[in-house]
């Protein structure tokens, strides 16, 4: 019993960073070999070491650097698992959801709900990477994947541009809401309008000693998680700033957005710069420090930890 019971949280899931001027040769040459129609999805998978041939970054979630190539659609599907786009190369290529389309910057998180239609189409000159972050371990664990092919690579656009961000994302709601689903109405939380909110909170309050200034993107219509399985956030370490120690039972994977420094990890040093990513796993101890003003992009499975009351943190 004592070992399906423990004292703490062991996982086999490994701190890790993975740089992504290592990762983007080998990207570019998944882009020569394969298309993205070919392979529905181009991404490579960053499969956490300690969980080799499971297609896994933590024990719960998944993630992978998707490209699309100048020209090319990524042909539309739709899954009952959730995902999750964080740009980090490229200007002007576009996802759609649900019949809406919306065109992405570096920076910019955008969701895509269980059972939504989605498709990615690039008309730009330049290659668009971004992360994807999917819930499929938690999904797989339920044994509740299904997927469904649409018979054209594209959906039909009934929306204009941006539509879920002038109804929901301006603190405005329309009073007959007719939004269904458990995920956020607002679709595409661009970097622009996070990045100015981080400015706010340093100009007018003191940074938290274990995260600096940190915020998670929320449902409009409830302020819950802007997912329902995975928890997103952002948030700014001030130039100099250097953490306490601190850890909780969520293993979470970070992206830096901006600037430079170096996280501890269960007391091994990872030193990150922009566009890198890296992994916490459940109940280390982690202290971020930075050498520069630094923006950091974060998800984790907390959302359904809090929601089967699993979830504890422990600041040092």
């Amino acid at each position: 019993m004592s070992s399906l019971i423990t004292k703490e949280p062991k996982s086999d899931c490994q701190p890790h960073l993975w740089r992504y001027d290592d990762v983007r040769p080998a990207l570019m040459e998944a882009g020569d070999i394969i298309s993205a129609k070919e392979a529905v999805r181009r991404v490579l998978i960053l499969e956490n070491p300690g969980m080799t041939g499971q297609s896994k970054i933590t024990t719960s979630l998944y993630g992978g650097l998707q490209l699309v190539l100048p020209g090319e659609v990524a042909p539309c599907h739709r899954h009952s698992q959730s995902a999750l786009r964080f740009v980090l190369e490229g200007q002007g290529a576009h996802t759609a959801v649900d019949g809406e389309k919306t065109y992405m910057s570096p920076g910019d998180f955008v969701t895509t709900p269980s059972m939504a239609w989605h498709d990615h189409g690039n008309t730009s000159d330049q290659p668009m990477v971004w992360l994807d972050g999917l819930d499929i371990p938690i999904v797989q664990f339920f044994d509740a994947s299904f997927v469904e092919d649409l018979d054209k690579d594209e959906q039909k656009i009934t929306k204009p541009a941006n539509t879920s961000q002038f109804l929901y994302g301006e603190g405005l709601l329309p009073l007959e809401n007719d939004h269904h689903g458990s995920c956020s109405p607002v679709f595409n939380y661009t970097y622009e309008k996070s990045r100015r909110t981080l400015e706010f909170l340093r100009s007018t309050q003191d940074s938290d000693r274990n995260h600096g200034y940190k915020l998670h993107y929320s449902n409009p219509l409830d302020g819950g998680y802007a997912m329902p399985t995975m928890a997103t956030f952002l948030q700014m370490l001030p130039k100099g700033f250097a953490g306490q120690p601190y850890r909780s039972t969520d293993a979470t994977v970070f992206v830096c957005v901006e600037g430079r420094g170096m996280t501890n990890i269960g007391g091994q040093d990872f030193a990150w710069s922009p566009r890198d990513i890296f992994v916490v796993p459940s109940w280390q101890k982690v202290s971020h420090q930075a050498d520069e003003e630094s923006v950091l992009f974060s998800y984790s499975d907390r959302a359904v930890q809090e929601k089967l009351g699993l979830w504890r943190e422990q600041k040092g």
